[in-house]
């Protein structure tokens, strides 16, 4: 086939939308069972018996090493997406993701090679980071760039549904296992089964990528010879303000994220004495307020532009910080489920445009490379440490000072977005 044939075929709206969601729908799911089992299963497992704070915050430590390991896939990937072209790329990155993921599943715990144990998790940890890394960008890409006009943003929404809904696929796992499951079981063989069911949704994710035909954008960027020898080479000399803009311009939603789902599962069944159950079904409700969230911002951003639209978001998520610990206090269960539902609907509404606002930072030639590595950077600042951060805040100073924490971020957020620029 010639190269021109190829750059002829398109691609339809639906297989476009399904493409991009289903990708990041099982890059999130992947990334979501490890980040629950960081805090139900792999401190008991795959750390030395002992106090079970320290073993709880070695976990962490593993769940933080997967967000280092993604600005170096956004490099790799990204290097390849914007040089050979954004399917390939996509492919590759998922395979990354998945392979990493089931063999979490395949691991022996500490009880059976003892220290290796822990270095064979954290491996599989960087593996996942890796694919991710290379996986968020293409699949934004995806998306924008086979919008039509006025619709960049509610394109670049569906990648970004990937988040909630893996996020309920790979909770809604954990309670089935749980109900069906006694503890023994469950800590036996049972915490297993959702790394080795990825593997099935990876094969669906393949055939579709593999579906594909490249964007219309990174078309007539080989087509105009735009392609550059070293995109990160060029991010980094010519967009490197841009990079830091984006990458503080996403502080604020991983701190949120993060503090929602990951700090707020460990506090609720610890402090809050919560089942670990009891806390995973609130926060699925809360989840689908997030879900809901992320179409109706997309809306508002199509209208009043993406970055109008996170500054919005950006000035709640301030307030709700200063409001986090009475709020999570709360004595109720209703209460409770308020207080997540609160703060994932603001999840939802500075996430859904986030993609698109990245992606219109930088030029085609490298636009793969550059929103990807200022995602991923984010995800250093603002996620990578966050749990950990939020664990020794409210065990030292109390609750309050996590809702700081996030106040912090969301004003610093803030102030990058006021500095964004439009590419040209």
């Amino acid at each position: 086939m010639s190269q021109s044939h190829a750059l002829s075929k398109t691609n339809s709206p639906a297989q476009v939308l399904f493409a991009s969601l289903i990708g990041t729908t099982i890059e999130f799911f992947d990334f979501y069972i490890y980040a629950t089992a960081a805090v139900l299963v792999f401190p008991k497992l795959f750390f030395p018996a002992g106090d079970a704070t320290s073993a709880t915050l070695q976990s962490l430590a593993t769940f933080a090493l997967a967000f280092f390991a993604r600005p170096i896939g956004s490099a790799v990937f990204g290097h390849f997406g914007d040089r050979i072209g954004r399917k390939a790329t996509l492919v590759a990155a998922l395979l990354t993701m998945g392979i990493s993921t089931v063999i979490i599943g395949l691991l022996p715990t500490y009880a059976s090679i003892g220290v290796l144990a822990p270095l064979l998790l954290a491996l599989c940890r960087f593996g996942q980071g890796l694919g991710l890394g290379g996986e968020w960008g293409g699949a934004v890409l995806l998306a924008t760039e086979n919008a039509p006009a006025g619709k960049r943003a509610w394109y670049g929404m569906f990648p970004q549904l990937g988040a909630p809904i893996g996020f309920l696929c790979s909770t809604g796992l954990f309670l089935l296992l749980t109900q069906s499951l006694t503890e023994a079981q469950f800590f036996d063989f049972g915490w297993r089964i959702p790394f080795l069911a990825s593997s099935l949704l990876v094969l669906v994710g393949l055939y579709v990528r593999l579906t594909l035909h490249e964007t219309p954008a990174f078309k007539k960027a080989i087509e105009n010879n735009e392609r550059v020898k070293l995109p990160i080479g060029t991010v980094l000399s010519q967009h490197g303000g841009k990079v830091l803009v984006g990458t503080f311009a996403a502080l604020a939603t991983f701190v949120l994220f993060y503090l929602m789902t990951v700090f707020a599962l460990s506090w609720g069944t610890s402090a809050l004495h919560y089942t670990r159950k009891d806390f995973l079904i609130l926060q699925m409700g809360g989840v689908l307020f997030f879900g809901l969230a992320i179409p109706v911002s997309a809306l508002l951003a199509d209208r009043y532009s993406s970055r109008t639209m996170l500054i919005a978001a950006t000035i709640a998520i301030i307030v709700f910080g200063l409001c986090f610990a009475p709020l999570f206090t709360a004595s109720s269960s209703f209460e409770v489920l308020a207080f997540l539902a609160i703060g994932l609907s603001l999840m939802g509404l500075t996430y859904g445009p986030l993609g698109t606002a990245l992606s219109e930072l930088f030029p085609t030639a490298v636009r793969y490379t550059g929103a990807s590595l200022a995602f991923n950077l984010a995800g250093i600042v603002g996620a990578s440490l966050a749990p950990y951060i939020a664990t020794w805040l409210a065990g030292h100073y109390g609750l309050a000072y996590v809702g700081y924490y996030l106040a912090a971020a969301g004003v610093l957020t803030l102030a990058a977005l006021l500095m964004i620029k439009k590419a040209d």
